[in-house]
């Protein structure tokens, strides 16, 4: 899959909700697409509309709305989900073990290792640790934050 684009949940959402740079991330996604995301992308975007609707920034017809919208674009080839396999999380342990200056979370290793696995030509984030990380790794960054 060399060459393609892997986008992470904390750039995604800009796509879907009206948020900072949402127009940049519209016009990466049109550019780019498809986007490689995984099955852990999936359940971030879930869990992020469930924590935007318990802090009463979107309502539950919005989150309904919105993740329904993501699901098609999976569907209609905009992002392709990869799964995310035992040899993923392994790997995602040794990034953390290679990467110890970074003070990577434990999904966003996996994003990285998922990354490496599917050897994406560029990684588009928002998020800045994360960021960081994946230059360390050599890979090319897409940048939203």
């Amino acid at each position: 899959m060399s060459g393609a684009c892997y986008i992470d949940t904390s750039a995604l959402a800009k796509w879907y909700l009206p948020e900072s740079r949402s127009d940049e991330v519209e016009a990466c996604v049109v550019a780019r697409a498809p986007l490689a995301i995984s099955t852990l992308t999936v359940v971030e975007m879930r869990a992020l509309l469930a924590r935007r609707r318990r802090e009463r920034h979107i309502d539950a017809r919005q989150e309904t709305r919105i993740f329904v919208t993501f699901e098609d674009h999976i569907r209609q080839g905009h992002l392709v989900r990869h799964a995310v396999d035992d040899g993923a999380v392994e790997a995602a342990g040794r990034v953390i073990a290679a990467l110890s200056d970074h003070p990577l979370r434990t999904l966003d290793a996996l994003h990285l290792a998922i990354v490496r696995e599917l050897q994406v030509g560029e990684l588009a984030t928002a998020d800045r640790m994360m960021a960081a990380a994946a230059r360390s790794m050599g890979l090319k960054l897409v940048r939203f934050d």
